[in-house]
């Protein structure tokens, strides 16, 4: 099995699915093993309940030590899959680079419909009701270096219904990002696991 590392800032429930997932034997070509967070939040208080091992890294390390010291962490763990999971810190082409193919976050939105830079949250499904788009949904992709860019590996479609708000289509979102993200993670385990090489930043 994989060795995956979740790196999250917020509440922390595709966190959480994951974990769910992992328990309930979904997960059957990776375990997870450490989360990272940028901050204090729900998803520090989440692993530490479940017994995971925590790090909190300062998101304010000048220029990019952030990025630096969280390959280093990775590389001490000896990580071998890494899942964002509302993970807000910008990670430097570096780290992108030498984690291709290994690096995968997920995204509320079908992209590349309404991603990139400070499209997150409730921005994107703000975006979406203001450009009257007729569904919505989320994407799993490849981290790259341009946000939101990299290769879409799963979508989920669902409906924008009349009367809809930011908190409410998010919610319906929400329900299926929990399902989709647990599946296209043990894809990618086991697509990786078949042609495992040290990460140093070349693709599958």
């Amino acid at each position: 099995m994989l060795r995956l590392a979740i790196l999250a800032s917020g509440t922390g429930s595709n966190l959480q699915s994951i974990l769910n997932a992992a328990d309930r034997g979904i997960l059957i070509g990776v375990e997870p093993v450490l989360v990272v967070v940028d901050r204090s939040c729900g998803a520090l208080e989440l692993a530490s309940a479940a017994g995971i091992e925590t790090v909190l890294l300062d998101r304010k390390l000048p220029g990019i030590g952030l990025s630096a010291e969280l390959a280093r962490l990775l590389d001490h763990r000896n990580i071998e899959m890494v899942a964002l999971a509302g993970w807000l810190s910008i990670l430097d082409g570096e780290i992108t680079e030498r984690w291709a193919g290994r690096m995968i976050n997920i995204h509320p939105s079908l992209l590349p419909l309404h991603g990139g830079p400070g499209m997150y949250g409730r921005r994107v499904h703000r975006a979406v009701l203001d450009a009257g788009d007729r569904e919505s949904g989320c994407s799993v992709h490849l981290v790259t270096q341009g946000v939101d860019e990299g290769k879409v590996l799963g979508q989920t479609r669902v409906p924008v219904i009349e009367g809809d708000t930011p908190e409410s289509l998010a919610g319906r979102i929400l329900i299926e990002e929990h399902k989709l993200y647990p599946q296209v993670i043990d894809g990618l385990a086991e697509s990786l696991s078949c042609n495992l090489t040290p990460h140093n930043g070349s693709e599958m």
